[in-house]
């Protein structure tokens, strides 16, 4: 029953890649093709979960092995990567979970986003999304599950600018992204340390050898993924970029925000309860920062005035307990709390449009007196403590002028000392000219005596000096004063233009999105 494993994330793919080809090629386009893109979308995903069910039972059947490989991916020295993938224990509970409510969550997104414009965007990117959250829990190695990691919040960027022509919607996106490349590059350098320390970068060779790692070896790696972590799940100070999803369609605000994907940094910390547990730092500041983020989104939470902040901060909180969970060792009890968070938010959030209406009659319930008098307290909470400002203030204008002066720097400095000006080759060919005459070799007359030989290999070299001296009076010396300096400039500003132009968020999240879809 191993091998079913490789199905379940494979089934969502192929939806993915069914529809976005019927798409493109125009056989499912329009209000008409909804019903197949619909249908696509909905049996693929219901045999992943039918599939993540059966391999359930066998598990607890004990007929699993554990784990399951198909092969080998990449050899190189002694870095051997497989595809494998995990089928027993919490990994496989978790798929269960998940593709449940992300059958639930697509069932409800047909009707809701009928006769949207992007209607067969959205499946597209929510198939794909599923097939790599379930990739993302089901793979036995860092580097398939960093790839799921990765492809999930692509698709996460993409729906959060659903409507990409709202400039707010794109704003938000792009900050989201960036933010989240913060824990993606700590999720790297922990696959290298666990490459460099352990040999291997399978999760079952990592977890076993945990107790043979010097502590300081163990707090190192445990880091890295604690702040992939930190970032994946919006803990402090990662917190504002959640507020920020809440562009994209309550479908996906669900699925990504409530239900699913949310809690793939707690799912990470279980996943290497042995390393974390040789860490007792990592652990102390894992539940550290999970008791600020939870006193800070219960604070936050209680100035909200719509219905999706408001459960977003109410999620923040919640993650920010699991993370105080898994800091004080009580793994189990994290596990059970993101398995029984996972279904009440997702079903808050799909609920979020029709919440007027569910709760018409119910008073609201009066804040504390005690709480009431701290304007103060208000005044912060309803700014979200000026944590989104304390970040562009620490980060993003630092880093934005850095760029600003380097680039000052590239133009100014590095293009006039690369980019000599035409007047002054000018005065190095009249120069040369001039030295011509002062000699009397009158190289530019080709019967000067003294550029004569002798022989036959005189006249070898005289005819290779009279070749040299042509390739350099007519392609050095008089084209640098025709102007070929200026052309080359223009050239190299072209270039730059070019550069400038593909280094533009949404080219680089191509390039991206490209190497991803290569390497996977």
């Amino acid at each position: 029953m191993d091998g079913l494993v490789i199905l379940i994330p494979l089934m969502p793919f192929i939806a993915a890649t069914l529809i976005g080809l019927g798409h493109l090629l125009g056989v499912i386009n329009g209000e008409a093709g909804e019903n197949t893109t619909a249908d696509i979308a909905t049996w693929t995903i219901s045999m992943s979960s039918l599939l993540a069910l059966t391999l359930l039972g066998a598990d607890l059947l004990d007929k699993n092995t554990g784990s399951y490989s198909i092969g080998h991916w990449l050899d190189s020295d002694t870095l051997h990567i497989q595809i494998n993938f995990i089928t027993s224990g919490f990994s496989v509970r978790l798929a269960v979970l998940f593709s449940i409510l992300l059958v639930i969550i697509i069932r409800f997104s047909i009707n809701y986003m009928h006769r949207e414009a992007g209607f067969h965007r959205f499946f597209f990117i929510l198939s794909l999304f599923a097939s790599a959250m379930l990739l993302l829990v089901l793979s036995g190695n860092a580097v398939g599950t960093f790839i799921g990691w990765e492809i999930a919040g692509f698709c996460s960027y993409l729906l959060i600018a659903y409507a990409y022509d709202r400039p707010v919607a794109a704003t938000n996106a792009t900050r989201v992204f960036v933010t989240n490349r913060i824990g993606d590059a700590g999720f790297i350098l922990g696959i290298g340390l666990s490459y460099a320390w352990v040999g291997s970068i399978n999760w079952s060779d990592l977890n076993a050898t945990a107790a043979q790692l010097t502590s300081g070896e163990a707090t190192a790696i445990s880091l890295c993924f604690a702040i992939a972590a930190f970032a994946k799940s919006a803990q402090f100070p990662f917190i504002p970029w959640l507020a920020r999803a809440m562009e994209g369609p309550t479908p996906s605000s669900a699925v990504f925000y409530g239900a699913v994907m949310i809690h793939a940094g707690v799912y990470l910390l279980i996943l290497l309860n042995p390393i974390f547990e040789q860490a007792p730092f990592t652990k102390a500041l894992v539940a550290i920062i999970g008791a600020i983020t939870a006193v800070y989104a219960v604070i936050v939470g209680l100035t909200q005035t719509d219905a999706k902040s408001s459960l977003i901060f109410a999620t923040s909180g919640q993650l920010g307990l699991m993370f105080l969970e898994c800091g004080l060792g009580y793994w189990q009890l994290a596990g059970w709390h993101l398995c029984a968070h996972a279904v009440v938010r997702g079903y808050q959030f799909l609920t979020a449009p029709s919440l007027m209406h569910n709760v018409q009659g119910n008073p609201i319930k009066p804040v504390a007196p005690v709480i009431a008098r701290l304007r103060w307290a208000y005044v912060a909470s309803l700014q979200r403590f000026w944590l989104d400002q304390i970040n562009d203030w620490a980060l993003v204008r630092p880093i934005r002028r850095l760029a600003h002066d380097l680039g000052h720097f590239d133009d100014h400095i590095i293009d006039g000392i690369m980019g000599a000006p035409a007047p002054a080759i000018r005065a190095i060919s009249s120069l040369a000219q001039l030295e011509e005459k002062t000699i009397g070799a009158r190289l530019d007359n080709e019967f000067d005596s003294f550029a004569q030989g002798s022989g036959l290999a005189g006249k070898l070299t005289e005819w290779t000096a009279a070749l040299l001296h042509w390739f350099e009076d007519r392609f050095v010396l008089r084209g640098i004063g025709k102007g070929t300096i200026s052309y080359g400039r223009k050239l190299g500003h072209a270039a730059n233009k070019f550069e400038q132009l593909i280094l533009r968020p949404r080219y680089l999240v191509l390039f991206v999105f490209i190497t991803l879809l290569v390497a996977f």
